[in-house]
């Protein structure tokens, strides 16, 4: 097991990376003039790194989706639930840029998303048929 692999199957990995992000929303909206609300985004972050750390020891779910209790098992649900959470948003953002395009938009910024999506796509399957 790599290191990386070590250091993310803690159970301080997510935690910490909830307040990290709970930090960096506090400073982008401190600096967007709007200090309670980034107070307010870092206080659910907080929260959601205590229901983390505490509660991975007590919950097979939250110790998989924490990191500790991961196993191949685990590797298979995470695949399968982002794979789902990736079908759901591309379909969301086809339905915003057909919305946006209805209404005598210009599509922005779902245009832009989608051709994202599909590019990384693709790159995705070619690097996939590379490695096998």
């Amino acid at each position: 097991m790599s290191t990386t692999d070590r250091l993310v199957r803690t159970r301080w990995w997510l935690p910490a990376v909830s307040l990290l992000l709970g930090a960096i929303m506090f400073a982008a909206f401190a600096i967007g003039g709007e200090t309670a609300d980034g107070a307010q985004s870092f206080a659910v972050m907080a929260a959601l790194a205590a229901l983390f750390f505490f509660g991975s020891r007590r919950s097979e779910t939250l110790g998989g989706l924490g990191g500790p209790a991961r196993d191949e098992r685990w590797e298979m649900i995470d695949l399968r639930a982002t794979a789902l959470a990736g079908m759901v948003l591309i379909a969301v953002v086809i339905g915003a840029f057909l919305y946006e395009i209805a209404s005598g938009e210009d599509g922005s910024p779902y245009s832009q998303l989608g051709a994202i999506a599909g590019v990384a796509y693709v790159l995705a399957i070619a690097a996939g048929r590379l490695r096998s």
